[in-house]
């Protein structure tokens, strides 16, 4: 149990950091109801409890600063020692008495649910959930008072604390560990199961997780014949004039990391990288530094991405099929505003507003026929300024 509370700091963050959002968006309560978040979980539950709940519980931040939970009698003492939350009711029966008891007690005008048409993090209230909740206070006027706590997600996803970008940062620097003692092993006749194989050992020798899926995480590209995107190791090989490319996270204290590198396997007598290699390169530098320039408070998500696509296509190369950018935390892919195009699947989390404290995965590629992927991934950390980098930037090609 003593890793669960090594978060508490964490949750007792978000939870204060809830109380400004409220106040920003003219919310006056949010709540969070979940049950048996083993098998459903919210996205949002680890930043404001760290552990999973059994029987139907409600998480309740007012505009006050008022915070309450409401869970089952054995989640009681958990919660407790938390420290986030200082009222905490268990209940044995029925929780609907509490539930509108509280709420009546607090009165709020517009009372925010976790639903969201556009970005998953924020769409962790599932229908059943709904009805439970809409049943429970059907003979209230605050049933007609729900709105989307979208915004109000979205901002405390995004608005890393300091202790969060320190995690983040030691996330990508034990990234960057594992992928330079990948280095003896690039070498002409090399395997994309082999690279696989051999990220999964370092994951599993440091006791660390995966970024996203174990089965694709690394992704491995290795000449002009895989699969680009989120393939698994197909069991091909690189050849001599091929490019070698992974996309890879590890997930550690809680927190992730998600970065590209590329190397190029040089043809015997080679001293220069080919001339078709060495433009896309280029371009693809680019690309990622322009729309990097780009990344500053008060900009929305899709005209970032914009400046990245075009200087690409300026360049001569086709778009790339993928947002620019996405936030990372505690997942790699944390929800809120999209560095992306004004396309339907994106919804509108492209027009979300960078903020001081985002920390994203700034990411596009180009393929170079016969040769492979140039895959090129960074994560940065935006401040007042614009944007810094968290990993070390990948400047020039690898040569092998």
């Amino acid at each position: 149990m003593h890793r669960t509370f090594e978060a508490a700091a964490i949750v007792r963050e978000k939870t204060a950091q809830a109380v400004q959002i409220l106040k920003e968006n003219k919310i006056d309560l949010w709540i969070t109801f979940v049950r048996e978040t083993t098998q459903v979980k919210d996205p949002i539950l680890d930043l404001l409890l760290g552990f999973d709940l059994t029987w139907p519980s409600a998480l309740m931040i007012h505009k006050s600063g008022a915070t309450v939970a409401i869970v089952g009698r054995y989640d009681v003492p958990n919660v407790e020692r938390l420290g986030a939350y200082a009222r905490v009711i268990g209940y044995d029966e029925s929780f609907q008495q509490f539930l509108v008891a509280e709420i009546e007690r607090l009165n709020p005008r517009r009372t925010a649910i976790n639903y969201s048409e556009s970005d998953p993090a924020a769409d962790g209230l599932t229908y059943g959930m709904f009805r439970l909740l809409s049943r429970a206070l059907a003979a209230t006027p605050y049933a007609a008072r729900l709105v989307s706590a979208e915004a109000v997600i979205a901002a405390l996803r995004g608005r890393k604390t300091a202790t969060e970008i320190a995690r983040i940062k030691a996330a990508v620097e034990r990234t960057e560990a594992g992928i330079a003692q990948l280095k003896p092993l690039i070498h002409p006749g090399v395997g994309d199961v082999e690279i696989a194989d051999f990220l999964h050992n370092f994951l599993n020798e440091n006791g660390y997780g995966s970024s996203w899926e174990w089965e694709y995480c690394p992704v491995v590209t290795v000449g002009p014949d895989s699969a680009v995107g989120h393939a698994m190791p197909a069991g091909l090989r690189a050849k001599a004039g091929h490019l070698v490319h992974i996309d890879f996270g590890i997930s550690c204290y809680g927190f992730v990391s998600d970065l590209q590198r590329t190397w190029y396997l040089r043809e015997a007598g080679e001293t220069t990288v080919p001339a078709e290699i060495r433009h896309a390169w280029d371009a693809t530098t680019a690309a990622l530094e322009a729309g990097r320039a780009a990344l500053k408070p008060g900009m929305r998500g899709w005209e970032v991405d914009a400046v990245a696509r075009r200087t690409l296509v300026e360049a001569g190369y086709p778009e790339f099929k993928h947002a620019f950018g996405h936030h990372i935390g505690r997942t790699a892919h944390d929800g809120a505003t999209v560095l992306g195009p004004k396309w339907e699947r994106y919804g509108n989390s492209i027009e979300g507003m960078v903020e001081e404290g985002n920390v994203f995965a700034i990411e596009l590629g180009v393929s170079v026929p016969g040769r492979g992927y140039i895959g090129r991934e960074e994560n940065v950390v935006v401040t007042n300024n614009g944007a810094e980098y968290l990993s070390h930037f990948q400047e020039h090609l690898w040569l092998v």
